[in-house]
């Protein structure tokens, strides 16, 4: 039967014709017939199959072969042994010179009908060790794309052990040298198909064996870092990469750069040559891995490799922008090399020319991942234009081309440069291109983020910024007995004299960290700084103080020096005093309770309720308030004098109102009246209705920090379950309740309340409502008719007689600011300044104020962000439109500082006096030692890693700047950025030139 078979094959009838009579030998072949017949035929069918000079006879070699293993598996069994198949995959079939390229492809037919023989394991066992062998010779990619057909379709024959892990090592050394030799585009479609499944093979081994990943990982850089091989390795190692895990990144890369063994020459191999996978047109997660080796690369600060790489990389990156298949990884890669390249306008310069001809072929293209692009490159454009300003004849092609792009807003580019430097402080690159100042342009020092720190360093931050508070922790003395206190004074002098761009508040976290937070989550930054107070206040209250520096000025007198001196230091920078009254709506008899606070919660009023212009700060206890929400049912109400409907009649002695109040900006050299501009006084307060609705600065729908403390202090009723016992009446009775501001703290803390616990989710809410802030407050402070007499004295406005409320104004100095939407997440960062008194201590003899300067509380005044070890310039105008731009980044956290004026005369008196004879804080001789040796050691440690990076560079190799994506068809006039197709992705030419 095989003559027959052999003769018909090799014959000259047409192939209907055999196909007729080959149907009739493989019906015949089905049928029971002896070992040598069906030996014969299986040789036959074997060779047919391996050697048949076209697909008809290799296809009638794989029918014959199949029929022969279903229906004679015995014999076919002892044909397809373990020494055949040892001869096939060492010595090949068929004539030297002529071997078969199908053994691959014949192993794996004849594989699924031995697989429950007694013999499969024997072949398994020879096929673990022969591909293994395979791969060590080097296979073409075609051959590698069958091995990796054959053992993804039969898994058995993958080796196992050390031998997977060697296995995976050679088939990754097997893609370094894969090139498509063809620039025909079906040709280049069958190499891609080829590189997939190889990859797809490692991917396989990759899920059922973890452990053989990092050896692969290691292998991969080893070849794309070696500097010895002349040739490149192939953009095809992309295809390895995607099928790596993300959840390994982090460890991946943080061991790479912190593996001293690889040096700086092989790690910048190693980032070039990933960059250039941008190219690859199938790979997933490439940008990804790219972007987090560049950001491990700033951790660890290689900076002299990020430079070289991003100058001869980035070209070559954003002309891939080009090509739709690729074009979303590498605006991705892009946009993290420029916006990390802040030292310089190096980078960006160099793609000044080719960024008008890009433009102008995606608009061509005109589709919408073309559209996006644009978007996303004109805001680039725009976050480089602001960093690197003063170039306007090299910007005017640009900005022309982007005309047509909306701009972003100051505080988004801000924020785009600002999460992506490499450091926050400019003079770890100056060693590099630009010479710049040492710490950051601001000269202010940031705090290491520890973990979720963030919440920490934001109070810090803004504590350090209260001027008043910081001189006084810098002036205590040495071999106190007040731990925390002495490690905040400690950190604090070296936030204000140490050489570094930022510093680790570790020390400082340990010992003030509240003992039910959870290490490493984010925390409430108002509950640590609860916390804090609350420990530095009960350290010094115990006996522990050693703050003496009031005690030591001549101009206080006895008693106020008795006064302030029993005082712990923060209750005389951060405490004040409230009033809280509750009335019985019955007899009418009023309980009162003086408590003192550090920081009031300020609730947000529930959405029904207009705050604004309905509810009033409560006068003095014998008028009552003069504006209460209205009840539901004004009868209940009745003849009760605890409520007035109108205006006290003139000449009346009970007090005005006085609701919270922002200030107007008086020019330099006006009187700082307290009544002037838009204020609230006296006259206006005849219709404080009208009055406050004439001062509000917010839009008609938001909250104002005013209308939120307006709230706080407005009555409240306590009605059915929330009934007041009075003991005059023994019983349950409605009541109405309110609280008063008895004394003014130096630095007011307010802390909006935007967490809400939400109980049909079971968690803590966020509330995005926007609230303005004003830059000054006044403040509305009872005043005992004993006081009288001193307000008038220091230039405040009039009570009425018999005591009443009187305005203290304050200035805002930091604004902490959430980022996110629930406390348990997010970021904190802070605005700060420095505000300082700009009224004298001593005014003129008609009480009219006089400004200490031309610098009036203003916007003249700097604003910093701080954002953990970033700390840059800012301004008033990006405190105030924050939530405006990021509905997420909300105000919740605000520092004020009183105005001189008196209750706070004694204090600023004292502080003042002690400015003016010392000056800045001299520290004690050990702190000061530590500093002065702590910026030594930073001094050398920068001078030493400066001349490791100026010897690095030296020795570099001159990489090209310059790449030819745009410039290849120049003489071309009419192809678009000198790239073609306008589309960027037409030609069999253009799709070659961008994969390899």
């Amino acid at each position: 039967m095989d003559k027959i078979l052999e003769a018909v094959v090799m014959s000259s009838y047409p192939n209907n014709v055999k196909q007729g009579l080959v149907r009739r030998v493989i019906e015949a072949a089905k049928q029971p017939m002896d070992s040598e017949q069906c030996w014969s035929m299986l040789e036959l069918s074997t060779k047919l199959y391996l050697l048949g000079d076209t697909k008809y006879k290799r296809e009638i070699g794989k029918e014959v072969l199949e029929v022969y293993g279903h229906y004679h598996p015995e014999e076919f069994e002892e044909f397809f042994n373990v020494r055949f198949l040892l001869s096939l995959l060492q010595e090949g079939y068929g004539p030297l010179g002529k071997r078969s390229h199908y053994v691959l492809d014949y192993i794996q037919l004849g594989l699924q009908f031995v697989l429950e023989s007694p013999s499969a394991n024997s072949i398994f066992g020879l096929l673990r060790i022969e591909v293994l062998r395979k791969v060590c010779e080097r296979p073409s990619p075609k051959q590698c794309a069958k091995i990796s057909k054959l053992l993804i379709q039969h898994p058995q024959c993958i080796p196992v052990g050390k031998h997977q892990v060697l296995f995976c090592q050679q088939l990754i050394r097997c893609i370094r040298q894969f090139q498509c030799v063809s620039e025909g585009e079906e040709d280049i479609m069958e190499f891609l198909e080829q590189v997939n499944k190889v990859s797809g093979l490692l991917q396989r081994i990759w899920r059922t064996q973890t452990s053989v990943i990092l050896p692969s990982l290691k292998e991969l850089f080893t070849i794309i870092s070696s500097t010895e091989e002349q040739e490149a390795p192939s953009n095809a190692l992309a295809s390895v990469v995607q099928f790596v895990p993300l959840e390994l990144m982090d460890g991946v890369i943080r061991n790479l750069t912190n593996d001293d063994s690889i040096t700086d020459v092989q790690m910048m191999t190693a980032i070039g040559r990933m960059i250039d996978w941008v190219s690859w047109p199938l790979g997933k997660n490439i940008d990804k891995w790219i972007i987090a080796l560049l950001k491990g690369l700033a951790a660890v600060k290689k900076f002299s490799i990020l430079i070289e790489v991003t100058l001869s990389k980035i070209e070559k990156v954003f002309s891939k922008l080009l090509y739709p298949i690729v074009r979303e990884g590498a605006l991705s890669v892009l946009q993290y090399m420029l916006l990390s390249f802040q030292h310089s306008h190096e980078a960006f310069h160099l793609l000044l020319p080719h960024i008008p001809r890009l433009v102008v072929s995606l608009k061509k293209e005109d589709s919408n991942s073309a559209t996006s692009s644009l978007e996303q490159l004109a805001e680039l454009i725009h976050c480089m234009f602001f960093r690197f300003s003063g170039f306007p004849d090299l910007y005017e092609p640009v900005l022309e081309a982007i005309k047509a792009f909306p701009i972003p807003n100051e505080d988004r580019i801000k924020y785009l440069l600002g999460q992506n430097a490499w450091t926050s402080q400019k003079n770890e690159l100056a060693c590099f291109y630009p010479r710049l100042a040492s710490k950051s342009e601001t000269g202010k020092i940031g705090l290491i983020n520890l973990g979720n720190t963030c919440y920490m360093n934001s109070i810090i931050q803004s504590l350090f910024m209260a001027s008043d508070f910081r001189h006084s922790v810098l002036n205590l003395t040495e071999g106190n007995s007040q731990p925390l206190m002495t490690k905040l004074q400690w950190l604090f002098a070296f936030l204000e004299h140490s050489q570094r761009p930022a510093i680790s508040p570790e020390s400082f976290l340990s010992a003030s960290w509240p003992p039910w937070f959870t290490p490493g989550a984010q925390q409430d930054c108002s509950e640590y700084l609860k916390y804090l107070l609350d420990r530095l206040h009960e350290e010094e209250k115990t006996g522990k103080r050693i703050y003496q520096k009031l005690k030591e000025s001549s101009l206080m007198s006895q008693v106020v020096e008795h006064h302030y001196l029993n005082k712990t230091l923060i209750e005389k920078m951060f405490g004040g005093k409230m009033m809280t009254k509750i009335r019985c709506l019955k007899c009418l008899n009023v309980s009162s309770r003086e408590e003192a606070f550090t920081d009031l919660s300020l609730a947000f009023p529930p959405p029904d309720r207009h705050v604004r212009g309905s509810t009033s700060v409560l006068p003095v206890e014998e008028i009552g308030p003069q504006f209460i929400e209205p009840p539901e049912n004004p009868s209940h109400l009745t003849g009760s004098p605890w409520i007035r409907r109108k205006a006290p009649m003139a000449g009346d002695p009970a007090a005005l109102p006085m609701p919270v109040e922002t200030l107007s900006f008086q020019e330099p050299g006006e009187a700082a009246n307290p009544l002037s501009g838009n204020a609230v006084g006296v006259d206006a307060a005849k219709d404080p209705l009208s009055a406050f609705g004439e001062q509000a600065t917010a839009p008609k729908d938001s909250r104002s920090v005013p209308d939120l403390i307006n709230y706080f202090l407005s009555p409240e009723r306590l009605t059915a379950e929330n009934k007041y016992h009075c003991e005059k009446c023994a019983s349950l009775q409605d009541a109405e309740k309110v609280a008063e501001l008895t004394e003014g703290p130096h630095y007011l803390i307010l802390t909006l309340l935007r967490f809400s616990f939400d109980p049909r989710t079971m968690k803590r809410k966020k509330i995005l409502d926007n609230v303005s802030i004003p830059v000054v407050l006044k403040l509305p402070i009872l005043v005992a008719p004993k006081e009288t007499e001193e307000v008038c004295q220091h230039g405040k406005d009039r009570p009425a007689p018999g005591g009443g409320f009187t305005s203290v104004v304050y200035d805002l100095c930091s604004v902490v600011v959430h980022s996110g939407i629930s406390s348990e997440s997010g970021h904190y960062y802070c605005y700060s300044r420095e505000c300082t008194d700009t009224i004298p201590h001593g005014q003129p003899q008609d009480g009219a104020p006089k400004p200490a300067s031309d610098k009036q509380l203003d916007f003249e005044i700097q604003w910093y962000l701080f954002n953990d070890t970033r700390v840059s310039f800012s301004s008033f105008e990006s405190v105030s439109n924050v939530t405006s731009f990021f509905p997420k980044d909300t105000a919740y956290v605000l520092f004020y500082r009183q105005r001189p004026g008196r209750q706070s005369c004694p204090l600023h008196e004292a502080l003042a006096e002690a400015s003016c004879l010392h000056g800045e804080p001299s520290l004690h001789k050990d702190l000061m030692e530590a500093i002065s040796k702590d910026n030594i050691l930073y001094l050398q440690e920068q001078e030493k890693e400066a001349r490791n990076r100026a010897a690095y560079i030296s020795a570099l190799p001159k990489s090209p700047l310059w790449w030819r994506d745009f410039d290849r068809d120049k003489d071309d006039d009419n192809s678009s950025g000198g790239c073609s197709p306008a589309a960027g992705g037409g030609g069999s030419g253009t799709f070659h030139g961008l994969v390899f």
